[in-house]
């Protein structure tokens, strides 16, 4: 999953990009209200964390024009103002959601789960792909019962290949995806990282799910007994 920060404030920045990224998500960061504006046009995202006391404009009135745009992304609005007036002003320019500083992580990752759930795509927290299964709220992997243990960037990648099975998905989705703007597409880690996938999730199993489609990308198969 891939979120969009906007926020002025360095350490509250810092310390929010650090902790989404230990969770597997891909975070692009945005320092004044011009720039959040921008980056919309630039990747496409899941989740919009919008600041709302910013530079040049302020979170409102960037969500209310990314909302002209015709910008649909899911808006949580993080804000020190916890009066009611505030609140109405953020929801009405757009936001989904409302978050007051200082905030609790757990919950600021609660409602970035329940946002992103919104996406017909991201609809569901438990996955099932043959005897391959994913819950999203635990972030548990089995296959065949049996526990796999995943580093967050092998579950965010297996999450996208499950929420879009039989799709070929090519090495620029994944990557645009899972890893931030920074991230150098030309090297060969979304190979290695599905490679280490193969190795855990086939391991013992006589059936390869997530199959390579040369010149183009992977593929996760789907069987017939798998949910539609």
């Amino acid at each position: 999953m891939r979120i969009l920060l906007v926020e002025d404030e360095p350490s509250i920045a810092d310390f929010v990009q650090r902790g989404l990224s230990e969770e597997g998500y891909a975070v692009d960061i945005a320092t004044d209200g011009e720039e959040g504006l921008q980056w919309p046009s630039v990747a496409e995202f899941d989740v919009i964390i919008l600041d709302v006391m910013l530079p040049v404009l302020d979170g409102m009135q960037v969500c209310s024009a990314l909302r002209d745009r015709g910008v649909r992304t899911p808006v949580l609005m993080l804000t020190a103002k916890d009066a009611i007036e505030d609140r109405v002003r953020g929801l009405d320019s757009g936001a989904d959601d409302y978050l007051v500083k200082p905030f609790a992580f757990s919950e600021l990752l609660a409602r970035i789960r329940a946002l992103s759930r919104r996406h017909p795509v991201m609809q569901g927290t438990s996955l099932q792909t043959g005897d391959l299964a994913m819950d999203s709220t635990t972030r548990e992997v089995s296959r065949a019962g049996l526990l796999i243990n995943l580093t967050a960037k092998e579950y965010a990648i297996l999450e996208y290949l499950m929420r879009h099975p039989n799709q070929v998905l090519t090495r620029t989705m994944i990557a645009e995806h899972v890893w931030n703007y920074d991230f150098d597409n030309a090297s060969n880690v979304i190979d290695v990282h599905i490679r280490n996938l193969r190795r855990k999730i086939d391991a013992g199993s006589g059936a390869t799910l997530i199959q390579t489609v040369r010149g183009a990308g992977y593929r996760l198969r789907r069987g017939r007994e798998d949910r539609p």
